[in-house]
């Protein structure tokens, strides 16, 4: 298995993560190797088995995943259920972002071409994954985020140390209708080919919302330039996703 891991993040010992390349798992073409997808097609003894090798690779116990639907529901989790599986996929319900301050428990995010963004508070120890695709770049989810996690835990943004996944980049990220998809305030992050820099718009997002530019770590990885590396829709339509994970231990 071959993954990325951001060096915030890395210094924070009470956290594990890693995202995880499209190598190394057992589906076949299209969706090779390491799928972790139920909703494309993929048969669901591969998926399973996708699951479990990396939930071992982290030693994880619960594998917390939603049901995304680039809407802006933020899944927090407080009560964790009970269960004797080892490894236990917990289907955390309908949302696109996920928060806990709960130890033993990953959060994990699905992409294959939308960002997946990583956020930890080390002092009140809170986690949080957020799936952001272009829908969520205009619905702010990063900076609802930030806000629920101050809400509910008490979490300064300041603090925050956050990492931007592989993900579509400046380079391939065209929006052809982006007139009827874009509010006019985001146009000016858009070059002369129509192509939107998706990194920057998230980073200033984050920002806004409280975050230390010195805080936030981008991968500068596209997954449509890198699709021997990562599952990209924009590259190849039918194929798979990929697994970002982060957890508290």
């Amino acid at each position: 298995m071959q993954t990325v891991t951001f060096p915030n993040i890395s210094a924070i010992a009470s956290v594990r993560h890693a995202v995880f390349t499209r190598k190394g798992g057992c589906s076949q073409s299209p969706y090779h190797s390491l799928n972790v997808s139920h909703r494309i097609g993929d048969p669901k003894n591969a998926v399973e088995g996708n699951r479990r090798m990396i939930a071992n690779y982290l030693g994880a116990k619960i594998l917390a995943m939603a049901e995304q639907v680039h809407g802006t529901n933020i899944l927090v989790l407080e009560t964790i259920p009970e269960s004797t599986k080892n490894p236990f996929f917990l289907a955390a319900g309908s949302g696109d972002a996920l928060v806990t301050d709960k130890q033993g428990v990953h959060l994990v995010i699905q992409t294959a071409d939308c960002q997946p963004v990583m956020m930890v508070d080390p002092q009140k120890k809170v986690i949080a994954n957020v799936h952001v695709g272009w829908r969520g770049n205009v619905h702010n989810i990063l900076g609802l985020t930030v806000r629920k996690m101050q809400d509910i835990f008490g979490c300064q943004p300041v603090d925050l140390q956050v990492a931007i996944g592989p993900s579509l980049g400046p380079c391939c990220a065209e929006f052809v209708n982006y007139r009827q998809e874009f509010p006019k305030t985001m146009w000016p992050k858009k070059d002369d080919r129509d192509r939107f820099d998706l990194w920057q718009i998230s980073s200033d997002q984050l920002q806004t919302a409280g975050v230390a530019k010195a805080n936030l770590h981008i991968s500068e990885i596209c997954t449509k330039c890198r699709a021997d590396q990562f599952f990209s829709y924009r590259a190849q339509t039918t194929t798979g996703r990929f697994a970002s994970v982060i957890g508290l231990i």
